[in-house]
């Protein structure tokens, strides 16, 4: 199944999960796409001090995926700067958070895998 990028809906999310600023996202495709094998793949851009606030994936896993520019994340505790091409894979049971501490806007890839 293709979608095309202008048939994408496009959301800007104030303070998502409680963090801070806003963070643009193109919902690729929702859970009624992914057969529940997934419940989201977003690609997000990060404005400069923006973030997604720190939360669990109690009954689900999350995968972040850096396609430009810099985030800094909490990884279930530890404090880890990404870059372009850098991966993040928060299991069942951990929490993470993200955050734009640059000057310029960070583009990532989320899936939220069922």
């Amino acid at each position: 199944m293709v979608h095309k990028t202008e048939d994408m809906p496009h959301l800007f999310r104030e303070n998502l999960r409680g963090g801070h600023g806003p963070v643009e996202t193109d919902v690729v495709y929702g859970p009624e796409d992914l057969a529940g094998k997934a419940t989201l793949f977003n690609h997000m851009t990060v404005k400069p001090g923006s973030s997604i606030g720190r939360h669990a994936h109690v009954q689900d896993a999350e995968i972040y995926y850096v396609l430009e520019g810099e985030v800094v994340v909490d990884d279930d505790g530890k404090e880890v700067t990404m870059h372009k091409g850098d991966a993040m894979f928060t299991s069942r049971g951990e929490h993470h958070s993200l955050e734009n501490r640059s000057d310029r806007d960070a583009v990532v890839l989320a899936i939220v895998i069922a």
